[in-house]
């Protein structure tokens, strides 16, 4: 390197490649933002994107939409050789096994996960059966009565205890946090779902029952309980539908939200010139950290205060 030494980002990556490899930073765990590198190096916006590029690069971290930059749960400690994966099981046709809606749903939803609700055809999960696509529609008459199998198929996989603990508030906290667990492990479900037009997903039921029992006794006539229920559904999948709006603008622009907000910074900035928007240009200029959890979460208690304000109980 003729004596030179490496470039900033460099360093800084290598500073968080050795947390990650002596276990400070886990699996899943967040990598400091492109904002909080800035703030504790005292480096240019420019230069904290190149570090966690080059943290990419190496395989080390990836971007999750709307949670910011975790670690790989593959990254491998120096201590652990590398060990041999083995063969993919090979996969059943149906003279192993037989095929039913249950079946069909379960390959639609895996491909759905990955690469989105449109990449799961009739089609596509009949070659991943290894099935003519003609046979599917012996158990699943289109793919609307696909997607209706798919969205109970997943909704039943969420279970909640059959004797709830706590007050209202905590039983209703308990069924908007599993929600959104579950619209995060399958983006797509939460734009599937229709909230004038609902579809009859049997699984779903015992979400609905779950959170007007929690309502009970607390004066609400059946009418209010339900409406209480739909906003805070609403709430959830309202939120959670930016889960893949943000996936699908990552694959199409090759940026995740930090990057597509630090090239984006300049033409606010310029927005922002003059004493029109003084709040919004602090803002700008210090940094705001955005992650969507945090937003949920913090939503999720102001409803929920409000809520109890209605109820006649202090928030």
């Amino acid at each position: 390197m003729n004596g030179q030494a490496a470039p900033r980002y460099t360093r800084i990556a290598d500073e968080l490649r050795q947390r990650i490899e002596a276990g400070e930073l886990a699996p899943g765990d967040r990598v400091p933002s492109t904002r909080e590198i800035t703030r504790q190096w005292g480096v240019a916006m420019a230069t904290a994107t190149k570090v966690l590029t080059e943290l990419r690069d190496q395989g080390l971290v990836r971007a999750v939409p709307g949670v910011g930059t975790v670690v790989e749960p593959a990254v491998r400690r120096p201590e652990q050789p590398a060990q041999p994966q083995p063969a993919p099981p090979r996969r059943k046709g149906t003279a192993d096994q037989a095929l039913t809606p249950a079946r069909i749903a379960e390959v639609a939803v895996a491909v759905a996960d990955v690469e989105g609700l449109a990449a799961a055809s009739m089609r596509r999960v009949a070659a991943e059966l290894e099935v003519a696509t003609m046979s599917l529609y012996r158990h699943v008459a289109d793919k609307d009565a696909l997607l209706l199998e798919m969205m109970d198929a997943v909704f039943r996989r969420w279970s909640l205890p059959e004797n709830p603990s706590g007050g209202w508030r905590e039983r209703l906290e308990f069924v908007a946090r599993t929600l959104w667990r579950m619209f995060r492990h399958h983006p797509w479900l939460a734009p599937a779902l229709s909230v004038t037009r609902p579809q009859m997903v049997a699984g779903a039921l015992p979400f609905s029952e779950w959170a007007l029992a929690a309502l009970d006794g607390r004066g609400l006539d059946p009418s209010t309980a339900f409406t209480a229920h739909l906003t805070l559904f609403t709430y959830v999948r309202g939120t959670a539908v930016n889960v893949e709006m943000e996936a699908e603008a990552e694959a199409l622009s090759g940026l995740d939200s930090e990057e597509w907000m630090t090239s984006q910074e300049p033409a606010l900035l310029a927005a922002l010139t003059g004493d029109r928007f003084p709040r919004m240009r602090h803002l700008a200029t210090t940094g705001y950290d955005f992650d969507l959890d945090d937003l949920f979460e913090f939503g999720l208690q102001r409803l929920l205060d409000g809520l109890a304000v209605f109820l006649g109980e202090a928030p």
